[in-house]
């Protein structure tokens, strides 16, 4: 399956066109549906999308508006916008009444290349993870991004979606993958040092898994898809069987993943840890892979990580 590669914003528009055959949602974007994807729901379903403008503090208003009359709604617009820009209306309106409205948004992470550090947000899960009553979700591939989307349709509150620009490997088999928020998923067992990762880390952190393994080491993997509510029980369990964890996370290790492992560890598990991801910097403008290369975002990063973790144990 991984030598498929689909950008999870692809799956995103796709489960959205999907479910709208079977549940009565309400999609709005904020004039980028051709980049959300969100276009492929409006093509199906004209009467149930509404192009809100470049205007995302409005949208996110509106959807708070709608989800208030019953209606199940999707709000869309790249990361840095949705969670920066509309940061106000998402808390106030869409969270502290606690209504129905899930967050597309797309484009998060270094990931985006070319488009540079103003659009490349790598602060959007420190965000929203800090706001009462919020799901957030990073999905790794497409199997589970379609099923993530699923998910918050019959999740009874907002859900934060985060969404990727660049195809990534197909890592699950769609017939036996099962979702749940806030449940992790092991991916492959070991007992040296547990590699937690999330959204477009988890395919190097397996990669990782066969680097260390040609060193004599033995690593764990866990996917962590949902970061609110995080799976404390199996990070609890990894740090006391293995004695060692690297998180890893295309986002600012200031807030993210890393920040949540190790507010779990902390007070249940105290273990050496290390946390791959971007050392609290903005982006710059570039090919995909060279700036994950230069960020420290590859799989020799992590098993570099691993070696650092397991020595300090």
């Amino acid at each position: 399956m991984a030598d498929k590669k689909i950008a999870t914003r692809e799956s995103y528009g796709k489960a959205l066109a999907d479910l709208g055959k079977e549940y009565d949602i309400v999609v709005l974007d904020a004039d980028l549906s051709k980049s959300t994807k969100t276009d492929t729901f409006k093509k199906e379903f004209p009467d149930r999308f509404i192009n809100m403008g470049i205007a995302e503090q409005n949208m996110m208003s509106t959807a708070a508006g709608l989800a208030s009359c019953g209606k199940v709604v999707f709000a869309s617009s790249f990361a840095m916008f949705a969670a920066g820009r509309a940061f106000e209306q998402i808390r106030n309106s869409i969270c502290y009444p606690k209504l129905n409205v899930k967050i597309g948004a797309t484009h998060a992470g270094i990931s985006v290349g070319e488009d540079g550090a103003t659009h490349q947000c790598l602060e959007d899960i420190g965000i929203m993870r800090t706001i009462p009553n919020m799901v957030v979700i990073n999905p790794a591939d497409d199997v589970e991004a379609r099923a993530a989307v699923k998910a918050a349709v019959l999740h009874d509150g907002p859900v934060y979606l985060r969404f990727g620009r660049l195809a990534v490997p197909v890592l699950y088999d769609e017939a036996e993958y099962e979702f749940e928020i806030g449940k992790g998923v092991l991916l492959e067992d070991g007992t040296d040092v547990s590699i937690v990762a999330t959204g477009l880390m988890v395919e190097p952190a397996l990669e990782a898994k066969k680097m260390l393994a040609a060193e004599g080491i033995n690593a764990r993997v866990i996917n962590i898809h949902t970061i609110k509510p995080i799976d404390r029980d199996i990070l609890v369990k990894a740090a006391k069987e293995t004695g060692a964890i690297v998180t890893c996370e295309e986002h600012n290790v200031i807030g993210g993943l890393g920040s949540a492992v190790a507010e779990v560890l902390c007070e249940e598990a105290p273990v050496p840890m290390e946390r791959v991801g971007v050392k609290d910097a903005f982006g710059k403008s570039g090919v995909p892979a060279d700036l994950l290369k230069e960020y420290g975002l590859t799989a020799e990063d992590i098993a570099a990580a691993a070696k650092k973790a397991v020595s300090r144990k």
